[in-house]
Parts: structure tokens; sequence; C-alpha cells
């Protein structure tokens, strides 16, 4: 069969360089505009979403790209060193190999290129063939789901995060047919019904008064579903907003020459806040909100200290290497630990807030926007809503 693309074929430029190092200047912008530049100090770095915004009922991956000033992504040929290595993010977060459970991605259509560009991705840094088996939504061939450049970019980006963190996991995949919520919702419970023990889900749509009813869709006890918190700052989305999965809010992530991690803060792009229909689970305690808060924990999501992505459906001139940031980085991050933890019974989104002192690093300065209440869009000791309990320093939390 062949696909059809449904997004705009993506330019890319021949040269570039971004120290995976490297600190967004700005990063307590408000990250809404998707195709507005979010640029560095130095007018150097750019970034833009590489979905298109949805209508009620339908989700937009949060997915973010590094770009030019023209808005043209930034792509090269090889990887040079150009954003987040899977050592590095495994240093940096403090992991090392551990139990190997099933991680399930859902997302929005398939890349027709997604095997050979994940057994690049992993030949390059050296991470072993993949186990990876692709569905659609009801299980069947994958064959019938049709491409979309921008939801395959994000599909790469996801099966690359977690062969990062989790090189030995088996990965299902598992395609709806479209951006609507009832796919997407079809998507999950068939992931949960094929055996995946982590489900990461890295997309997200605005509130609705009836969004209970898709909620349903996202409980598994017994299964750790991971979710993006989203790439507009200061707001909630859905499905980060369910009390059954575990919101992934995101981070600015700069590590020291040796590789280990430096210094991190809030993203200014990470979504938090204060659910408007979603009651709060017994295991919340914030006292600013009396529905759910948005979000439980945290990994990287900045672009500007973004993650080396291989993906050729979408470019051009064999230029396939680029650098991805986005809450939809942190999410398959987050659900790899995981995995690596082997711990997934009852309701995992629970795990932060007893988790033991130590296994989380607390993210307390940063900002995603302005709120009546601080911590709900302020990084803080402790809990807030940005970073939520704090990202990985092992898998203990988890």
């Amino acid at each position: 069969m062949s696909f059809r693309r449904f997004a705009p074929v993506l330019l890319v430029s021949l040269a570039f360089l971004i120290p995976p190092g490297l600190a967004s200047a700005n990063a307590g912008q408000n990250a809404g505009a998707s195709a507005a530049a979010a640029g560095s100090a130095n007018g150097a770095l750019h970034s833009q979403r590489v979905c298109a915004a949805v209508p009620v009922g339908y989700a937009a991956c949060d997915a973010r790209v590094v770009t030019d000033a023209n808005l043209t992504p930034r792509a090269t040929t090889t990887w040079g060193n150009r954003g987040y290595s899977p050592d590095q993010l495994r240093t940096a977060y403090g992991l090392s190999a551990g139990n190997t459970l099933t991680v399930a991605i859902v997302d929005a259509y398939a890349s027709p290129n997604a095997a050979a560009d994940l057994a690049a991705y992993r030949a390059q840094f050296g991470l072993g063939t993949a186990k990876l088996t692709q569905v659609s939504q009801s299980g069947g061939k994958i064959s019938s789901i049709r491409g979309n450049v921008g939801w395959g970019q994000e599909e790469m980006l996801d099966l690359e995060m977690i062969s990062a963190i989790c090189p030995d996991c088996p990965i299902l995949y598992v395609g709806a047919r479209s951006a609507s919520f009832a796919d997407l919702a079809t998507a999950v419970d068939t992931a949960a019904r094929l055996g995946a023990k982590v489900i990461s889900n890295s997309y997200g749509g605005g509130e609705f008064s009836t969004e209970a009813g898709i909620a349903s869709h996202y409980n598994h006890p017994g299964v750790a579903i991971t979710v993006s918190s989203g790439d507009s700052g200061y707001g909630v989305q859905i499905p980060a907003a369910f009390n059954t999965v575990t919101a992934v809010g995101g981070t600015s992530l700069t590590l020291s020459t040796d590789g280990t991690r430096a210094a991190e803060t809030v993203w200014g792009g990470a979504g938090s806040g204060c659910s408007a229909y979603i009651g709060k689970p017994s295991w919340q305690h914030d006292t600013a909100c009396s529905n759910r808060t948005v979000a439980d924990v945290a990994a990287v999501a900045d672009p500007y200290t973004g993650v080396a992505v291989y993906d050729s459906y979408g470019s051009r001139l064999g230029a396939n290497w680029y650098v991805f940031g986005g809450t939809s980085v942190a999410a398959p991050i987050i659900g790899a630990v995981y995995a690596l933890s082997g711990n997934t019974a009852g309701i995992p989104a629970s795990f932060a807030y007893a988790a033991p002192t130590g296994s989380l690093f607390d993210v307390s300065s940063g900002s995603n926007g302005s709120c009546t209440f601080a911590y709900l869009c302020t990084g803080v000791s402790g809990y807030d809503g940005p970073t939520g309990n704090g990202t990985p320093n092992g898998t203990g939390a988890f």
C-alpha cells in the first residue's frame, strides 16, 4: 500500500550546530503559537510545532522541531553531536539497565519509514536491534493506517526516546486512523489488550465538558500510562488531566562537561494547572486546586536543550537528523523509566507522591506563565505544576 502525506513536506538546511547542553535563553516564554519562532537571545535558534492546531475533540502532537529564523526545520546528514544522545539522557537521570517491560506508543497515523528510521537511530548509538511491533488501532495491519508527516515525526521521536532510555524494551506501536480522541482512545485500549505494561501518549487537546467519557479509556489498572502535559505554557489539556495517567511536564536540562546533570529549570512551554472538569485523585494534596492538578513528574522538553531524532519521512536530500523538544520528549522518557523499574501495579501516577527521598530531582526555578497561585506555573521547592514532583534520579520513584 502506498502512504499519502497529509502535511507539508519539511524543508531542511544542511549545516547547523547545536551544542547538546545549550540552554534556552528564554525558557520562560509561552510556546503556544505553533508558527511563531521561539528563538534564543542571539537569534540563532528557533522552534515550531510539527502538528497543526485542531478543533475540540481532536488532539495535536506535542513535538517541537528546532528551525532557522525562517522556521525551516534544521536537519543534517549525520548526528554530529547535535541534540542529546541516549547515553547523555541516561546519565543525566541516573538510569542504567533494569527491567524490560513492553512499552506501547500511541499516536495518530503511521510513518511508512518507522522501522528503517528506528534501526538507523539505534545503529548510530549502538543500541542493537529493536523489538518493534506495529499495529492499527484495532490491532490489525499497520499498512491500513495512512501517513502524516508531522505525526510521523512525533512517532519517530517517541520510538527513539523509548529506545534511548530502555534499549532492550519491546516496543508496540499502535497507530490511530485519525487524531480524534475517539480513535486515539481506541488505540490505547488496544495497546492494553495486547499486553503493554506501559503506554506513552505524546499529544493533547483542550478540555471540554464531556471529556470524562474519554477518560475511561485511559484507565487500565496495572498499566503505567504517561501523557505529555502540553507545549503551550500554563494551561491544562487532556488526556494529561485524567487522574489515571501520569501527567508529564517539561524542563530545560543543562549538562556538565562530563555529561552529568548540571542544572534543570522549568521549560516555559510545559503545560500545567488545574483541570476544569476532572476531580482530584486521592493521592494528590496540593491546596490551591480542588480538581486534578497537572503535572505529576517531568523530564527534558526544551527544544534548545533538545534530543537527537532520526526521521526520513519528511526530509529531503538525505538530511534526516533533527533536534526535537516538547513534552513529547518527556512523556516517552518517563514511560521508559517505568519500564525499567518494572513496577506498574495499582495506579502508577501516584508513585511519585510517595517517592523515596532523593529519587527525584526537585526543579525549583523557572516559569511557564502567570497564575494566581504561584506553584501552579512556577518551579518551587517541592511540588509544582510545571514539573510535578520532579525529574527522575534513577527508578526509585517509579
